[in-house]
């Protein structure tokens, strides 16, 4: 296990009816002037927006709205709402939505605060200072309501990428199961999907002796494998719902990543896809995974077979742990597929012929260095071969 420092302060209220709650901890963490952040209008139809709306009032906190962020995040509504922060003197971000909406008010709290573009942010920078953000979380995915990270589209270029900072992690988060079961079953794989992503980038690790974060990453693992056909099976359980939210926030606030190196590989090749495509996420990631397992299986066969006995239930083959290690990642394809994911290109909407647009924009797209991957180190033509994998 490598040296770490590890801070994550974010108040979490969790269970039935928090959101009623919002308005008291913004005032708690010391907002008052709220710039409320949200996507389509499923929050509207479902009465949540209005709810948030009345627990503000409650406590006498002024606000402002900022509706319209869509999947896969745009840079043009950042914008847009960093300027009507600065209008309004907005001191506090809520955002009420999943993972997007809150990437893009973790955007705008970063862009206020800085005299320069807020894209520099997304090219490398580390965020040191943001208007303090709350979150109603509404999806089960992201994780993005524990995590000091952000992921942006560029709309210029299409460029996808994503920046990170302690400043970033949310003040509080509400935590509600219930608002999640009038989800469809589709978003609800694409969410317990990218939990799994979340969990495999860490797992994915070239440092040694990691057993307690090893054992946390399988928990978690087969925690999405217990409830999520739960969940698809019958939407409205609320326990099921309940253990995939607080599963989703460990995936990715990082006590799971703690003292070794993490790859991450699958999300940059994801990120292009959704880019382009503007398919969601989760379903990306049900592709791109099985891919670049299968592509750099030779580098660490053990710890593939390891995920594989330890999580997937597959028979450890001594004599030849790589069948072992293939079978759990063939256990994997099947469960996402289970659950409706899709598992290739046609299925995702991707054109083959893109293939080396996709890796080179990957490679080397915006301010990218020609390489990625903290597992297995990849140049384009590598990137290129795992495109083809999904075809």
């Amino acid at each position: 296990m490598e040296n770490f420092t590890f801070y994550a302060p974010t108040y979490f209220a969790f269970g039935k009816d928090t959101e009623n709650e919002t308005g008291k901890y913004v005032s708690r963490f010391g907002g008052s002037k709220v710039l409320i952040h949200y996507g389509g209008g499923s929050v509207v139809r479902s009465g949540l927006l209005e709810r948030v709306k009345d627990s503000l009032k409650n406590e006498g906190i002024d606000f402002v709205e900022l509706g319209g962020v869509r999947p896969n995040p745009r840079s043009g509504l950042v914008y847009e709402g960093i300027e009507l922060c600065r209008k309004e003197q907005v001191d506090f971000i809520v955002a009420v939505g999943g993972g997007s909406v809150i990437d893009s008010s973790k955007a705008i709290a970063a862009g206020v605060l800085y005299d320069g573009d807020f894209w520099d942010y997304y090219e490398g920078g580390i965020v040191e200072k943001a208007l303090p953000i709350g979150t109603v979380v509404t999806i089960s995915a992201a994780g993005s309501e524990g995590s000091a990270d952000s992921v942006i589209t560029k709309e210029e270029g299409m460029f996808k990428r994503a920046t990170t900072g302690e400043a970033l992690r949310p003040k509080f988060t509400i935590m509600n199961p219930a608002l999640t079961q009038t989800l469809p079953a589709y978003q609800t794989a694409c969410g317990i999907t990218d939990i799994l992503a979340h969990l495999y980038e860490r797992y994915l690790t070239n440092t040694s002796e990691v057993e307690v974060t090893d054992r946390m990453i399988e928990a978690l693992m087969m925690t999405m494998i217990h409830e999520g056909p739960r969940v698809i099976e019958d939407p409205n359980n609320y326990q099921a719902r309940a253990n995939i939210m607080w599963a989703g926030m460990m995936a990715h606030n990082n006590s799971c990543g703690v003292g070794r190196t993490q790859d991450w590989t699958s999300h940059d090749i994801e990120h292009e896809l959704s880019a382009l495509y503007d398919c969601a996420h989760g379903a990306g990631l049900a592709v791109v995974m099985p891919a670049v397992f299968t592509y750099n299986l030779q580098h660490d066969v053990n710890r593939f077979a390891q995920v594989a006995t330890r999580v997937w239930g597959c028979q450890m083959d001594f004599s030849n742990p790589e069948r072992t290690a293939l079978e759990g990642i063939e256990a994997l394809r099947r469960f996402l597929t289970s659950l409706g994911m899709p598992c290739n290109f046609a299925e995702l909407g991707a054109n083959p012929e893109d293939i080396e647009k996709l890796a080179h924009t990957a490679c080397y797209g915006d301010v990218n260095d020609g390489s990625l991957g903290g597992f297995v180190k990849l140049n384009q033509k590598d990137v290129e071969n795992i495109y083809r994998l999904m075809v």
